[in-house]
């Protein structure tokens, strides 16, 4: 399921829609991305919030996390949020790898957001 298709299913479009306007940039775009942590008794919610915390302290907005079961136990972190395209992506994963008990960073998706 890619990015267009999870928003529209979950309603969780409205992350844009009540970020408000002075906090995103005339370009932003939807990202999606997956935490897998390196096993699976590592502590989620801790990982959830650093790295919430990473994203609002280069970009303010809001961020939906889901977990995804991907086999015997083991979650992912799904974070879906808006981005100031002005900023380099590559940045937030490398920060997200320093996250004590992070095994791996993948984009899902990213897409241009206009309006």
């Amino acid at each position: 399921m890619n990015l267009a298709d999870k928003f529209s299913s979950n309603n969780s479009l409205e992350i844009f829609i009540n970020t408000p306007k002075h906090q995103v940039s005339m370009g932003f775009t939807a990202v999606q991305m997956k935490i897998m942590p390196n096993s699976p008794s590592a502590n989620l919610q801790t990982i959830e919030k650093k790295a919430e915390e990473i994203i609002n302290s280069m970009h303010k907005t809001q961020v939906k996390v889901e977990e995804e079961p991907i086999a015997f136990g083991l979650k992912a972190i799904i974070l879906s949020f808006a981005w100031n395209d002005e900023i380099d992506i590559e940045k937030l994963e490398a920060k997200f790898q320093e996250i004590d008990e992070v095994s791996s960073v993948e984009v899902l998706d990213i897409r241009k957001a206009f309006g």
